[in-house]
This record gives structure tokens, sequence and C-alpha cells, in this order.
């Protein structure tokens, strides 16, 4: 047999074809394991591994198997965590961590704010205001009717406390409703004319005593008072001799006996701000700013109704404002003394409510002077009087510090100790403690006891001028966005202001100009008042905290200034020809959102005297309407640009009233 034979046999035996198929199929198996073992990793997923996670991957490879059996490794899964936000540019002096910044960013023009000005007046509300556009779309313009004069007979016209119409619908007017405020519903839409011979303010110090005739042409005072030296004319003048009701013998022996009386009260240190009730000609007032000592003068418009007029004239601090039902505008531990001499208001009356309003409004520790006739006369109707004074202060907590002659004086406490420490059920209560004595818009009188911080905030202010730069503690009572920061703050915006005006001063030579009653539309902390004051220009300022922003009010009175709270959508109570400077910093950037600027610009010539000035520093986008606004009224109107350079979005508008 031959070996070729042989081993064909061998290939071709059952054993020997199962030998190889047992070897190719293993083969295959190892071939494929290692495949599937190449493509199932997966060490860099970030998810929970689910089974709808192992399927896909599955028939993703399998496919894979088919099309190319060779693929690449699959690539990891990575998924990147979600971009940061975008950086926060923050405008103003205040860091990310509320800390103060020396530099900061000024912010730029809204490119929205071409497209507001459109209705930013609200055209609906003036039909004297008409739209008018070029070729260019961009460009938005105003074109504005010129305002006429209003009738003489509103020479003296104060819009909310004039308007006859609502005044004959009140129910009743037995609590002096009818000298509080109710404003028309149509804004003026004509300007307000001066007296026939309308002269220039006589400057102060000199106004003090004397005044001309014609810009106050009001006889009866002269008629009603003349014998008590509070008035009398000489020929084109009023002339003030400084007396009053009680005090005849003038107002500077007056405040001798009251120093006299109480060592403690330190006018122009201690005592810096005080309230006068009833003011008359406001002679009071007049004299204590020589002492160094604000006096916000008030009375009524009632029969005497020219007597703050003729307050402004002088060149005092004056409101028209009533004791009636409601408050005050003025915050709680607002003055360090308030007086009353012959001021014709029942302390007494439902329940002792108008002299717990003056309990709001008096500081922790402060004086109340009352000179009148139950102090001093013995008829039996006047000494029953007396008797409930003393009963009603005795309940309040007040203490009789010295009665002499015709004045009596009490002191309120400095804490509620005396307060609490009162019989059960003890009339009148203390006020909820959720009640806000600072509340005071259209807010009614309480017929409570206001109480007086735990943490004796307002009682513990420093003595003047430091005050006036000192961060008081009430600050941080105040209800706005910082909270750390807030004594840095004001401290910034003190600094501010006085560079501001020290460059008002210098270039547009306030000096000069003489200025004596100014208004603050849109106050803040009181700085622009305390540059005036550290700048030494003898003038006062009444300070309007918006009823839009955040009430400061407290904060301002603490610095030994004056204010008042209001809302520009509406009339302010003061008499035509108030004020030789207007100032609104950053007001109508505000409030267009609420109110017409037209019929704001046309309040603000209201009370402007002819002669007078205004700055409104605010938005490059506004300027163009307030300037053509201002043309309207009769204004001399420039745009100028402010120390931060003329690519800044911020513009002042000067305009000169012209006599």
């Amino acid at each position: 047999m031959k070996l070729s034979d042989v081993g064909l046999d061998v290939v071709k035996t059952p054993r020997l074809v199962k030998f190889i198929a047992f070897a190719l199929f293993s083969i295959s198996t190892i071939f494929l394991f290692n495949h599937f073992s190449d493509s199932f990793s997966y060490p860099s997923l970030r998810f929970p591994l689910t089974s709808s996670n192992v399927t896909e991957a599955v028939q993703t490879n399998i496919t894979s198997v088919a099309v190319a059996p060779s693929p690449p490794p699959r690539p990891r899964l990575k998924i990147s965590p979600p971009p940061l936000p975008p950086t926060v540019v923050r405008t103003g002096i205040v860091d990310e961590n509320g800390a103060m910044s020396d530099s900061f960013e000024i912010g730029g023009v809204d490119p929205d704010s071409v497209d507001e000005l459109k209705s930013a007046t609200g055209n609906s509300s003036s039909e004297r205001e008409k739209e008018t556009t070029g070729d260019d779309d961009s460009k938005v313009g105003f074109r504005i009717e010129k305002f006429s004069l209003c009738d003489k007979t509103k020479t003296d016209y104060i819009p909310c406390l004039d308007n006859e119409e609502e005044i004959k619908r009140l129910n009743k007017s037995d609590r002096g409703e009818n000298y509080e405020r109710h404003c028309p519903k149509l804004s003026l839409d004509c300007l307000i004319p001066p007296p026939d011979g309308y002269k220039k303010p006589i400057p102060w110090p000199q106004s003090r005593d004397k005044i001309w005739f014609n810009n106050v042409p009001h006889t009866r005072l002269v008629e009603d008072k003349g014998g008590q030296n509070w008035i009398r004319r000489e020929k084109d003048k009023f002339v003030f001799p400084g007396g009053g009701t009680q005090f005849i013998h003038g107002a500077d022996q007056y405040l001798d006996q009251i120093s006299q009386m109480i060592p403690g009260i330190t006018f122009g240190t201690r005592t810096r701000v005080a309230l006068d009730i009833g003011c008359g000609v406001a002679s009071f007032g007049a004299f204590l700013m020589q002492r160094n000592t604000t006096t916000l003068s008030v009375a009524p418009k009632d029969v005497h109704e020219n007597q703050i007029q003729f307050a402004l004239e002088r060149g005092v601090p004056a409101m028209v404002a009533v004791f009636a039902t409601r408050r005050l505008l003025y915050p709680s531990q607002a003055f360090e003394m308030i007086h009353c001499s012959r001021c014709r208001i029942n302390w007494t009356r439902d329940d002792g409510i108008l002299l717990l309003e003056a309990n709001r409004m008096l500081r922790a520790g402060g004086y109340f002077v009352w000179a009148a006739q139950p102090v001093y006369k013995h008829e039996d109707n006047l000494q029953e009087q007396w008797k409930e004074m003393v009963d009603l202060t005795n309940r309040i907590c007040w203490e009789l510090i010295k009665k002499e002659g015709y004045i009596a004086v009490w002191r309120k406490p400095l804490n509620n100790n005396c307060y609490v420490s009162r019989e059960a059920g003890a009339k009148p209560p203390l006020c909820r403690p959720d009640d806000d004595p600072d509340d005071v818009w259209y807010v009614d009188m309480k017929p409570c006891i206001t109480r007086l911080p735990d943490n004796g905030y307002g009682a513990n202010v420093s003595t003047w001028p430091a005050r006036l730069h000192n961060p008081p503690e009430r600050l941080q009572s105040i209800q706005m966005d910082a909270y750390i920061s807030r004594k840095e703050i004001m401290k910034a915006e003190s600094r501010f202001w006085l560079e501001v005006v020290e460059s008002y001063v210098r270039v547009f030579r306030w000096k000069e100009f003489k200025l004596r009653n100014v208004l603050d539309m849109k106050a803040g902390f009181g700085g622009f008042a305390a540059a005036l004051n550290d700048l030494g220009l003898d003038c006062w300022v009444m300070n309007v905290v918006p009823v839009s922003g955040f009430n400061t009010l407290p904060v301002i009175y603490d610095r030994g200034l004056v204010g008042t709270m209001h809302d520009w959508c509406e009339s302010y109570d003061t008499y035509p020809r108030t004020y030789d400077l207007i100032h609104a910093a950053f007001l109508f950037s505000v409030e267009k959102k609420r109110c017409n600027i037209t019929n704001i610009m046309v309040e603000m010539d209201r009370m402007l005297r002819p002669g007078g000035r205004v700055y409104i520093r605010d938005s490059l986008s506004l300027m163009d309407q307030l300037q053509q606004v201002a043309k309207a009224i009769g204004w001399t109107a420039g745009v100028h640009d402010t120390g931060e350079g003329p690519h800044a979005s911020v513009r002042i508008l000067i305009c000169d009233k012209r006599m």
C-alpha cells in the first residue's frame, strides 16, 4: 500500500472532519469575543446606566459589525457643564462684597429710551403735545405749543387747596377737612401770572424785616394784626417789627425768655429743627434763624390765608399745612421743639388726637412750648381748658418742665418706660406695633401714642453741626436695597453733591445769585442741602422725598435739615413764586412712568419766582423733550455736559425764568 493512499484515507475519516469543524468554531468564537469586549466599554459615562442605554449601545455595535468588521474604538461620552452666567457690570459705588469702591462704571444710554420718548409724557393727557417725525425714523421729536397765562384771579392759586368744587361736596368740615388737600382731576394747563407791579424780592437778611408790597398785595393781616406788632405797611413795602400776639415786644426777647426757662434747650446745638404751628408771618422762625435753628413754619390757608406767603417772601422756611384729620407730611421724631403761640388749636378735642399727632412728630426728649390764654388767665372756661391740657399731657407721659407767665413747656420722654407702666386700659392707648409712624401720605391721624423705638433710634442724634455728616442710627431702619453699606452710601452721596455744587458755585456764580429759598425735588439723604450749607450759601432747602422712592425723610431730619413727603403727580402745597432755585436730580427718569412730565414742569413754573432758576440733572434721552417743554413755558433753557464729559449718559438742563 502506498503512503499517499494511507494519508488520503486518514483525511477522509469522520474523526478528522469533526476535529477541523471544532477548531474553526473555536477560532470564530474567540474572534467575536475579542471584538465585542473592545467595543463595550463605559468608563467615561457620567450618567446612570439604564436598560435603554444598554439596548441602544448593543444595537449600535451590532450594526457596526455588519458594516465594518474593524471599526475604531467608540469615543468616550463627555457632558459639558452649563455655561457660567454673564458677568454683571455693577453701576454705582458699592462692589459685589458690599464694600465701597473708588471707581465705578457710568451706565450707557438705554437703547430703548429713544422709543420710549414718544409716550414718556403721556400724550393722551395733554393735547398741547404733538409728535413730529422726520425722514429718519430713529429721530423722534416734540412740538409743544406755548403755554398761555392763567386768569389774574389765579395769582395765588394752590391747585390742591383751592379746589372749590370738591370742597363744596364735603359732608362736613368741622374738623378742618376743607383746609386739607383736595386735588382737581385736571392739571394746571396755564402759567400763573405774577401780581401787577411785581419786583425782584428783597434779598435775605434784609427781607426778614421788609418786603415789597406789590409782591404780596394783601392788607388783611395789617388790618387784623397791626396792633400786635406783626406787620405794618410803609409806602411800597411791608415792614415786620418782629412781634406776635403773645410776644408783642419782639421775638428776640421771647426767645431769650424760653432759653432762660429751659437752659437745656440750647438753640443751635441740641435744638436744631423746630416746628412753629399757626406761625402768623413767621417772625418766631425768622429770628430763630440767627440762633442757628431752622424752624418750619406751618399754617392753613384760612381767613389769614396769606400768612405763609408772607413767611416765604421774607425768606423763612414755611409750608401750608393744617391739623385736621390727616397726618402732617413730616416723619416721626422730626422736631426737637414744637411751638404753638395762640395757634387756635383745640389740643384736647377728640380724645387729644391733635396733640397725639404733635407727639408723633416731636423727638424723644423734645419740648412742646405752649403760649396761650389758658396758661395764665383765670376765667373759669380757660382754667377748665388748662386742666384738660394738664390731664392729657400726664396721660401721654409728658413732663411739665416750667410754667412761667403765659408760657408752659412740656418735655416728651426718652423711651417707652412710662407708657408701658400705665394702668391697664389707660387712654389713649399705645399704637399697634405694626403701625408705621413715618407713613404720612394721605394717612389719617391715629388716636394712639406713637411708640418710640426700643433701640433708641431718633433720640440719640448728635448735636449740630456734627449731626449734618454723622450717619444717624435711624439710617438702619430705612427700607432700601442696601444694608451693610448704608453709612458709606450716605457719605458718598454727600461727597458727590459737595463736588457738584462746588462746581455750580464756581462756574455759574451762585454766590452772586443770592439764593434764599431752595427746593430739592428728589432729595435722597439730603446731600444737596448739606453741600449748600458746607459751602456757606445763606439759604434753606425744602428736601422733598417722592412717594415713589425710599422714605429717607427721617434721616433728613436727623441730619438737622427739613423736608416733606410728596407725590409729583399732584400739585405741591405752597404758594406761587416760592423758590429762587428748583433742583431736580434724576426725578423725571423715574416719574415719567407714573406722571405727566409736562404737568410737573408747569407745576415747577408755578412755584418758581420770576428771575429764578431750574437745574435738572437727568438722562440724556430725556433732555430734548425737557428742553422743548421748558421753552414752551417761556424759560430760557440750555443743555450742559456734566463733569463726566460729553460721552456720559447724563446731562444738565439749566433754565432761567426771566422777570
